[in-house]
């Protein structure tokens, strides 16, 4: 077998296929991953110079191209000479089936807010006393896991780029979120950018799909007209054609029970105040988690997953609201995803650097009603900001910073008062400076960039921190300053 990609999927795949007995072949087109495989003790040697007729499989990391914009040159190999091409989490799905196909897998994806979900399910049922292991496009690799075995779960994320390598992919549970304008440079069309999400629920034994985008509502259609039993529809209140098995009120979240010829709804949670979970896209998120504990506890009920621990009715005991609502008030959120990094005499500092589009920082801004003190900047993306137009009467000040200052500013002008400041660290002295002096009760510093981080960080991640440690500067000295009653 030969794996090209030697990233943290591509070197688990490649110790993977040789503990189960394969002979394999590494390659990649940088030296650092070349180096930790041999490294490793795995087989290091140019792919263009092998002879493919021997080949089984090639293992390709998700984030090499496999059409668009157009094959990488060891797809091309492999397809002139019949070799498939496959990811890690099908080798995952191929174990699973051989060994354990009963064992409870969710799988996740959606364009956004697949991360948040992905955790929030793990959380929820570690919470509720199950074996979870959490892995895919969030955290871990999935070989890197615990192996499927009855009475364990496995909550995984997976992007486009992972369905698109995973032809044997079936969930116990699919969770589809939503579809919108994405990698289209790597999927040709949002048709088939669409198409390749869609395959998640195709094999899924239980499909929950949020029906709040017409891409998604449509799918959701079609799994209902296939067979309504397979069905947890979900929605965050927008109104849609289908009934769903879980919808939201505001911030309430309620399930719909068919009993007979009878229909009833009970609240499960309510989200207010949960600060982890502020906003509408997080009311979905959450929704789709209970549509996905929803499914695994009829799936349970029928056998059609081995789960512990279990009622005393002897089926695992998962659908439990009073728990769940605790599950949720619990939950930590990921780090750089609007992240509360502290809090000064009412003065919020949240982290949210993973929005490096508009779309993303649009879903921050209207996490609050007013007073945002807004940092934003970097790499613009294409559109840069336009799209926030209507939301700009929530914010107070916009800080500028990075590539993006000129345009961001012209955007602006005549609609928000904006400074421009060039770096984070100015920007954030001047946001807390303003802030401080404009009086509002709860004034929040929002570091949203709707920008790339390549201008003054290496990702995201990075420039999360930076913000983090200069928030939490601000925390300290404040508390030093009243005698340690921030």
């Amino acid at each position: 077998m030969a794996v090209f990609g030697l990233g943290g999927s591509g070197i688990a795949a490649a110790h993977s296929l040789v503990a189960g007995g394969g002979e394999v072949v590494t390659w990649d087109d940088g030296a650092a991953g070349r180096e930790r495989a041999m490294s490793e003790g795995l087989t290091v040697a140019d792919l263009r110079d092998a002879d493919w007729s021997a080949f089984s499989s090639l293992v390709l990391a998700p984030g090499v191209p496999l059409t668009h914009p157009e094959p990488h040159w060891t797809v091309k190999l492999a397809q002139q000479h019949g070799v498939e091409i496959i990811g890690d989490i099908e080798i995952f799905a191929r174990e699973r089936e051989v060994h354990c196909p009963n064992s409870a897998f969710v799988a996740i994806t959606g364009t956004n807010g697949k991360s948040t979900t992905t955790a929030l399910i793990a959380h929820l049922l570690k919470q509720l006393g199950f074996d979870i292991q959490m892995g895919g496009n969030i955290g871990r690799a999935i070989l890197t896991l615990e192996p499927p075995q009855a009475e364990r779960i496995h909550v995984v994320e997976m992007s486009s780029y992972q369905i698109d390598l995973t032809q044997t992919l079936k969930p116990s549970v699919g969770v589809l979120l939503n579809v919108t304008p994405d990698h289209i440079d790597r999927h040709g069309t949002l048709e088939h950018y669409a198409e390749v999400k869609e395959r998640l629920i195709s094999g899924a034994v239980a499909a929950a799909v949020g029906i709040d985008d017409a891409l998604t509502q449509a799918v959701a259609e079609r799994v209902e007209k296939a067979d309504p039993k397979k069905l947890y529809a979900f929605t965050s209140g927008k109104g849609a054609r289908l009934v769903p098995r879980v919808y939201a009120i505001g911030q309430t979240l309620f399930v719909h029970e068919k009993v007979g010829a009878y229909a009833t709804s009970q609240e499960v949670a309510n989200l207010e105040g949960i600060a982890t979970l502020r906003g509408r896209h997080n009311t979905q998120n959450a929704a789709a988690a209970l549509a996905a504990l929803r499914a695994l506890q009829a799936l349970a009920d029928t056998g059609g997953a081995a789960l512990e621990p279990k009622s005393a009715a002897g089926a695992a005991s998962i659908f439990e609201p009073a728990k769940i609502a605790h599950g949720l008030a619990s939950f930590p959120g990921l780090p750089h995803r609007l992240e509360q990094v502290g809090e000064v005499g009412g003065l919020l500092f949240i982290n949210d650097s993973k929005a490096t589009n508009a779309e993303a920082t649009e879903k921050a801004l209207a996490s609050f009603a007013g007073d945002i003190y807004w940092i934003a900047g970097g790499r613009a993306k294409s559109g840069g900001i336009t799209s926030l137009e209507p939301l700009f009467e929530r914010i107070a000040t916009a800080y500028l910073i990075g590539e993006a200052v000129d345009d961001f500013a012209k955007t602006l002008a005549g609609k928000v008062t904006a400074v421009e400041c060039g770096t984070l660290e100015v920007a954030v002295e001047r946001a807390v400076s303003d802030a401080k002096a404009s009086g509002a009760a709860q004034p929040v510093i929002l570091f949203s960039p709707a920008c790339a981080s390549f201008d003054q960080f290496r990702n995201f991640e990075e420039r999360g921190e930076a913000f983090r440690l200069l928030a939490q500067g601000h925390v300290a000295t404040a508390g030093e300053t009243s005698g340690g009653a921030a």
